[in-house]
């Protein structure tokens, strides 16, 4: 059971999560944050108990960013690149020495992860909505992930639309497409696996 300060955090976490949506509803998915049945979901569909290395693009106020540290291997390594100074500035005070909470877009993702020296991610985890941006930014993104990824590397997109289906099929194929009912809005989960 949660104790006061927790539920406190995260209320308070919700509160930020919608004024930010107001103020930049083209940069963020949903007006609040994923629910715990969403996190469940994307860390079992990013695989993330056996990766090395994993990105998360978009983490928001860090709900699903917390769901994968519990999840990850103590020798494991988590960047987040979020390009809301608000949002990067509540996951970076996680206090876990396997996170990297950067600042900055999904579109320099290549130079991001060889900027902290890590090896090819073994999962690339998206809440940023390709719905909202515009379809070359989406596409070029997409690109990046699928050259970043080695064999066997999953991609994994949390979304309202399936934008990113669309823009993904000429970089990543077809991949598998679930629904999360139990969370507001219910939350369509993209996952693909890069083809050895």
């Amino acid at each position: 059971m949660p104790d006061s300060k927790t539920k406190g955090g995260i209320l308070n976490g919700r509160l930020v999560f919608i004024k930010e949506f107001l103020k930049h509803p083209l940069q963020i998915g949903s007006i609040i944050p994923s629910s715990r049945y969403l996190e469940r979901r994307i860390v079992e569909a990013a695989g993330a108990a056996s990766v090395d290395v994993i990105v998360e693009l978009g983490p928001g106020t860090g709900g699903v960013t917390r769901a994968m540290l519990r999840a990850m291997p103590r020798h494991a390594r988590l960047l987040s690149i979020e390009i809301n100074p608000t949002f990067n500035k509540l996951v970076g005070k996680i206090k876990d020495h396997r996170l990297i909470a950067h600042l900055g877009s999904a579109s320099e993702l290549r130079e991001i992860i060889a900027q902290y020296g890590l090896g090819p991610p073994n999962a690339i985890v998206s809440g940023i909505p390709f719905s909202t941006m515009s379809p070359s930014v989406g596409s070029q993104i997409l690109e990046t992930v699928s050259s970043v990824l080695p064999p066997n590397g999953r991609f994994v997109a949390y979304q309202v639309k399936n934008q990113v289906a669309i823009l993904g099929r000429p970089f990543l194929g077809t991949g598998q497409i679930s629904t999360e009912f139990l969370n507001i809005p219910p939350m369509r989960i993209f996952r693909w696996e890069k083809n050895a």
